[in-house]
Formats: structure tokens, sequence, C-alpha cells
């Protein structure tokens, strides 16, 4: 059957976010997180990550939800967190969390991490693998 010949393991994922504030949207990811931009349509505006593609959908509203929607693995989080707080990025404080001064959680296996949010209010987050 040509279901089982589909392997979408095989094929590069595409990422979703909404943005009901484009134009700050464009600003955030374009200058303050460096993603190349591919287009800015009436529909979305389209990032390089990687080999992946970022489509910023363009809604009429838009509620955050409570959860980390995108993240990016880094080999040093301190420095990502150094030079993108230089850009204007404010990193997240949770009371539920024992963080450290530069808002780094360490998980129980070791893997650190940091959150922070995009214009529209979605949780990003950077995050530094204890084993590769």
């Amino acid at each position: 059957m040509i279901w089982e010949s589909i392997m979408l393991s095989d094929h590069d994922i595409v990422l979703f976010l909404p943005t009901a504030k484009p134009d700050q949207a464009l600003a955030f990811y374009r200058d303050v997180l460096g993603l190349p931009l591919v287009e800015d349509s009436p529909f979305a505006i389209v990032f390089r990550v990687g080999k992946h593609m970022l489509r910023i959908q363009k809604l009429s509203a838009h509620t955050p939800g409570a959860h980390t929607v995108l993240g990016w693995g880094v080999g040093d989080i301190r420095a990502e967190i150094a030079g993108l707080a230089t850009r204007g990025v404010a990193f997240n404080r949770s009371p539920r969390l024992d963080q450290d001064e530069h808002g780094v959680w360490t998980a129980p296996g070791g893997d650190q991490v940091a959150w922070f949010n995009d214009p529209d209010g979605n949780s990003l987050s950077l995050t530094q693998f204890a084993h590769d």
C-alpha cells in the first residue's frame, strides 16, 4: 500500500507560529533573532531556520498558549543569552523553577533551559543539552 512507503522522517519539518503583530514579528525574528527572511506575503512571514522553514501565520487575533512552542538547541546557553540580551530580549523567570541569575533552569538530567517571548507572547526557549 502507498501509505506504508511514505516516511515523514525522511522529509524536512515545517514549523508554524501565529502572529497578530506581523510587523513586530518580522522585526523580531529577522533583526533580533537573526533568521534569514525568505518571504513576507499577505498570509505568512517565512524564515529559514537551518534546513527548516518557519512560517509565521498572520492572524487577526492570537492568544498565546501557556507552554513553549519553539526552541533552539545551543552549544553555549549563557553566550546566547548574553547576545540576545544586547538586542533587547528579556528572559522569563518562573517562581516554580530554580533558575540562576541568567534565567537558566537546570533539569534533573543536566539540560539547561531558558525561556523568552516573541512580540505575540509565544514562549520560545534555548536549551543546552547535557548530552549531545
